[in-house]
C-alpha cells in the first residue's frame, strides 16, 4: 500500500482537522538510447559528408584566398613574400578598383529590383490576373507566355551576351535597323555599349531580360500554393488588383522574394559573363567594370594573384554582407511573422 502523508490545520472554530499534504512531484530521469548502426550510419552519411565537402570545396579554398591575399604571389612562381594588408590598402586606393566596386553596388540596387517586379507582375497575370468574374484564374492562353518568358533562361549567358552585342552593333545591329525605320534617323551609328551614359543601362536590360522569365516561374509556384479562397474574398470585399496582390499575394510569398532578392543580388555582385561578353574592356570610362573582370584582369594580364585574392575576399565579404542586410531588413519588417493565418 502507499502511504499517504498528512498534515494538521486548524478550521476557523479553532478544531483541528487532518488534510493530506501535497506530495513533491517524482522527477523521471529519461535514459538515453544508445548509438545504433543506423543513427551512426544516417549522421555519417546525411550530415558528417556533406560536412566535410562543405569544408574542403567552400571554406579552405576561401581560407587558401585570404591566404594568397596576404602575399605578392604572382601565380606562376613558388615564391610567395608575406606582405600583410598591403594589397588591401593598395586596392581601396585604386580609383579603377572603386569605380568597379560603385558600378556593382548600382547593379545590386536596381538589377534585383526591377527584375522582381517585372517577375511579380508577370506572375500575378499569367495566375490571377484574368476576368474579375467567375473563377480565380490567369489571362488566357497564360501558359503560352510562360514558356516564351521563361525561354530566354534557358540560353547560356555567354550566348545572350554575345546575341545582344550584336543587337546593340551600332553600324549593323538591329536595335538600331528597328529605330531607323520607325523615323528615328538619330540613332543611326549609335553606340549602345560604346557611351558611357547608355552602356550600364543596356548592360542591365540585357540581364533582365534573361532572368525574368526564371523568377516569374519561381512566383508562379508560390502564388499557385496561396489558396483560392483568399483572392476571392478580397474580389467580394472590393479589393483591387494592387490592392490584393500588396495585401495578399506579396506578404504570403514573401520567402520566395527574398530567396529571388538574394540570388539577384548575388548575381549583380558578379555578373562578370554577361559583362565581358558584351564590354570586355570594362566599356567606356570603365563605366560597366565590375570588380569579378578586374580581378580576372589583374590575375592573368598583371600577374598579380596576391592582390586578386584580395579582390576575391572583398568580393566574397560583400556578398556575405549584402545576404546578411535582406536577411535583418526582412526581418525587421517582420518577414519572420506567420501571415497566413
Amino acid at each position: 500500500m502507499t502511504a499517504v502523508k498528512t498534515q494538521a490545520s486548524r478550521n476557523d472554530d479553532g478544531t483541528a482537522a487532518v488534510v493530506p499534504a501535497m506530495a513533491p512531484p517524482i522527477m523521471v530521469k529519461r535514459r538515453r538510447k544508445p548509438l545504433t548502426w543506423d543513427k551512426a550510419s544516417f549522421f555519417l552519411v546525411f550530415l558528417g559528408l556533406p560536412l566535410v565537402i562543405y569544408l574542403v570545396f567552400v571554406i579552405w579554398p576561401f581560407i587558401q584566398a585570404f591566404g594568397y591575399s596576404l602575399t605578392d604571389w604572382s601565380g606562376f612562381s613558388p615564391n610567395q613574400n608575406f606582405i600583410g594588408l598591403d594589397n588591401y590598402a593598395k586596392i581601396f586606393t585604386d580609383d579603377i578598383f572603386m569605380k568597379a566596386m560603385g558600378n556593382n553596388i548600382l547593379l545590386v540596387i536596381f538589377l534585383p529590383i526591377i527584375t522582381i517586379i517585372l517577375s511579380l507582375v508577370l506572375a500575378t497575370l499569367v495566375t490571377v490576373g484574368g476576368s474579375s468574374k467567375g473563377q480565380i484564374k490567369g489571362l488566357r492562353n497564360s501558359s503560352f507566355y510562360r514558356v516564351v518568358s521563361f525561354f530566354p533562361y534557358t540560353i547560356p549567358a555567354i550566348a545572350i551576351g554575345i546575341m545582344w552585342g550584336q543587337i546593340y552593333d551600332p553600324s549593323g545591329g538591329l536595335l538600331n535597323g528597328l529605330l531607323r525605320g520607325i523615323g528615328l534617323e538619330q540613332f543611326k551609328d549609335f553606340a549602345w555599349l560604346g557611351n558611357k551614359d547608355t552602356a550600364m543601362i543596356a548592360t542591365m536590360f540585357v540581364i533582365v531580360w534573361g532572368f525574368v522569365g526564371f523568377y516569374m516561374v519561381l512566383f508562379v509556384a508560390g502564388i499557385k500554393g496561396i489558396p483560392a479562397e483568399l483572392f476571392e474574398a478580397a474580389r467580394i470585399d472590393g479589393a483591387g488588383r494592387f490592392r490584393t496582390a500588396v495585401s495578399i499575394t506579396i506578404p504570403l510569398i514573401r520567402d520566395n522574394i527574398q530567396t529571388a532578392y538574394i540570388y539577384m543580388g548575388i548575381l549583380a555582385l558578379d555578373a562578370f559573363v554577361y559583362m565581358a561578353a558584351l564590354n570586355s574592356g570594362g566599356g567606356p570610362d570603365n563605366s560597366t567594370l565590375v570588380m569579378s573582370q578586374q580581378l580576372f584582369f589583374t590575375a592573368f594580364s598583371k600577374g598579380q594573384f596576391g592582390l586578386a585574392s584580395a579582390m576575391g575576399v572583398v568580393l566574397a565579404v560583400t556578398t556575405l554582407i549584402f545576404s546578411g542586410l535582406v536577411f535583418v531588413v526582412n526581418r525587421l519588417t517582420g518577414g519572420d511573422k506567420d501571415v497566413s493565418n
